[in-house]
């Protein structure tokens, strides 16, 4: 008996941002904890079916060395007793990409690479869901993190895995993409179990785009750079109509940069969307200005 993950996974990047990424999902808990691996201007891997874990750090270390995908799939199934039962994507920093399937992968099984990416899977209705994956990368416009999910649900709507579908997960790097620069995890969320794990990611992705727009609008705001973090905020909330922590940090740099009405609009608006921030705003320095101002008092009810 062998306890495999049967899945399915796109590996991509965008070279023109420098973004690396993974996107999987299986009848399998917690699948993010074994099959994708990435390391920012590197390359990203995906190890699934008997999945054999060391393939992603030593896929990215061959990759790190200067080994073409299709190379560093070679060493690694060429020195692995199992290959047979393996299956794997691998894509680097430049756009090339391979994958490889074991003829002793459980149908349907199987894979294909193009420009910037390689999508694969085993255990699978059928090789529809294969082609969904590629064609959907192919011709989503966007983030990587966004065409990578499209291309997991065009895959999923496809068939996807024929035991059903368990967990998912987004991996994307990219150089000093995450909290603070610290690392390069730009983007790394994980639904572990649930009964439809892509739609569960796609709103967890949501909430990082979220966050990611307010975390840069702040650090414009940092750099006193009001005119620039307006615009921006302005940008964000077209997406996100109706934040209130967006409307709040808007009213905030427009109150900094003298637009002292549309401060006032934005900050009632936010108010009655989270009347938690009240508090805040009855304290916060940047509506210094607006202090004397009866619209103020008006707007915090007081």
């Amino acid at each position: 008996m062998s306890l495999r993950v049967a899945t399915f996974s796109i590996v991509g990047c965008d070279v023109a941002v420098g973004e690396i990424g993974v996107a999987v999902q299986s009848r399998f808990l917690a699948v993010g904890a074994v099959v994708p691996w990435a390391q920012a201007g590197v390359g990203a891997v995906a190890t699934q079916a008997l999945a054999n874990t060391t393939y992603g750090p030593a896929g990215l270390r061959y990759l790190a060395a200067g080994l073409s995908p299709q190379d560093a799939l070679d060493r690694l199934t060429g020195a692995d007793p199992e290959a047979l039962h393996r299956q794997a994507g691998i894509v680097d920093a430049q756009g090339r990409s391979a994958t490889y399937t074991g003829s002793g992968c459980i149908p349907w099984a199987g894979g294909r690479a193009g420009a910037c990416y390689a999508a694969q899977g085993n255990i699978l209705v059928g090789g529809a869901t294969v082609e969904a994956m590629a064609a959907t990368f192919e011709a989503t416009a966007g983030t990587l993190a966004e065409r990578l999910l499209a291309a997991l649900a065009a895959g999923q709507e496809a068939g996807g895995d024929s035991r059903g579908m368990q967990s998912a997960a987004l991996l994307v790097v990219r150089e000093r993409g995450g909290y603070g620069g610290h690392n390069d995890r730009y983007v790394d969320l994980r639904v572990d179990d649930h009964e439809e794990p892509i739609r569960e990611l796609r709103r967890l992705l949501d909430i990082h785009t979220r966050w990611r727009l307010v975390l840069d609008t702040y650090e414009l705001y940092e750099r006193r750079e009001w005119g620039v973090a307006i615009a921006a905020a302005e940008n964000a909330l077209a997406r996100f109509p109706g934040d209130a922590l967006l409307l709040y940090n808007l009213a905030c740099y427009e109150s900094l940069d003298g637009r002292r009405e549309a401060a006032l609009a934005h900050l009632e608006s936010a108010l009655r969307a989270d009347p938690t921030m009240l508090e805040t705003a009855r304290t916060d320095s940047d509506f210094a200005a607006l202090r004397d101002e009866p619209g103020f008092r008006s707007v915090l009810g007081s």
